[in-house]
């Protein structure tokens, strides 16, 4: 696990005046995204949240290059606008996509599994509300289970859990798969920097706090999402080439009512379905630890085998 931390980088590209609700946990990323990547970036953007944030036509508040493009096609435009620079030489531009989970996880995973399955030359970003927050709020398979939504009332809440998205895109063997979170900024900065560095497809998952889809306080939005990676609902990893599991924070393990508690949306549960989640989250964080270790026993196993084979 590694130890390092960056100092974020004082200059700021994302100017003021966005369209964003107070506490918008993808306003934050936007802005750690852009520091790490740069000026030289073209950020791609579905209909998504984000694609109101970024303020009415023909302004924009971003201060890089930015495509709006259908929800479904955030990583087939990214992967034409890449190929239109290359066709011009031009091969030191970073290519963003920026979509929501709605746009990610459902509409635009074809799109998205396509392009990692090509491994294309874009980096693509997804920060994650958990919901269609920007139509209404409305259940996405990355809508975790038991929360309310418009669509999945109280007397019905989401029955099924979040799909796993990183185990999705693992499956396609990219380069690298980081998650990240805007309550700590220096993992995220070095996650931007490595893909930044790499080739191929590269793909973040980040956990966007939404005060309004959340019925949470928005001075408690980076709290939330530090609880999320302190109990465990949100670890901070990466995989490398859809095999080598790395954690880059070990969590307190905190009971997992200490992050629901914040949010309204799951202010139904009983204690039964509480203890129901804990159950849910301690399977998945084993599972994630055994993957690690796993990786950490094939890393040996390769230095011995490298070592034996120079003498």
């Amino acid at each position: 696990m590694s130890q390092i931390l960056f100092e974020i980088p004082k200059v700021e590209i994302m100017g003021s005046g966005h369209l964003a609700c107070p506490g918008c946990g993808a306003t934050m990323a936007m802005r750690y995204a852009l520091k790490a990547l740069g000026r030289k970036t073209v950020v791609v953007i579905p209909a998504c949240c984000w694609s109101i944030i970024d303020g009415a036509a023909p302004y924009s508040v971003l201060g890089v290059p930015v495509f709006h493009t259908a929800f479904e096609t955030a990583a087939s435009t990214a992967t034409g606008i890449k190929a239109g620079f290359v066709a011009q030489g031009k091969t030191d531009i970073n290519v963003l996509a920026w979509a929501g989970d709605g746009g990610t996880f459902d509409i635009g995973f074809q799109s998205l599994s396509g392009a990692a399955e090509r491994n294309e030359d874009i980096i693509y970003v997804c920060y994650d509300n958990e919901a269609y927050m920007n139509t209404g709020i409305q259940r996405s398979s990355a809508t975790p289970q038991g929360a309310w939504t418009t669509t999945t009332p109280v007397q019905n809440p989401k029955s099924r859990p979040k799909k796993n998205i990183v185990d999705a895109l693992a499956a396609h063997h990219i380069p690298y798969i980081a998650t990240a979170s805007v309550s700590y900024p220096d993992d995220f900065i070095r996650k931007l920097r490595k893909a930044k560095s790499m080739k191929g497809m590269r793909f973040l998952h980040i956990l966007s706090p939404c005060p309004p889809g959340w019925k949470s306080q928005a001075e408690d939005s980076v709290k939330i999402a530090r609880l999320a990676v302190e109990c465990c609902v949100f670890p901070l990893y990466e995989v490398h080439d859809g095999r080598r599991y790395n954690l880059t924070h070990k969590p307190k393990g905190l009971p997992v009512k200490e992050y629901l508690k914040l949010q309204g949306r799951f202010r139904h549960l009983s204690d039964a379905d509480i203890e129901k989640i804990q159950t849910e989250v301690d399977h998945n964080w084993r599972t994630l630890q055994r993957r690690v270790e796993f990786s950490t026993e094939i890393d040996t196993r390769s230095d011995v085998s490298d070592q034996g084979a120079t003498k």
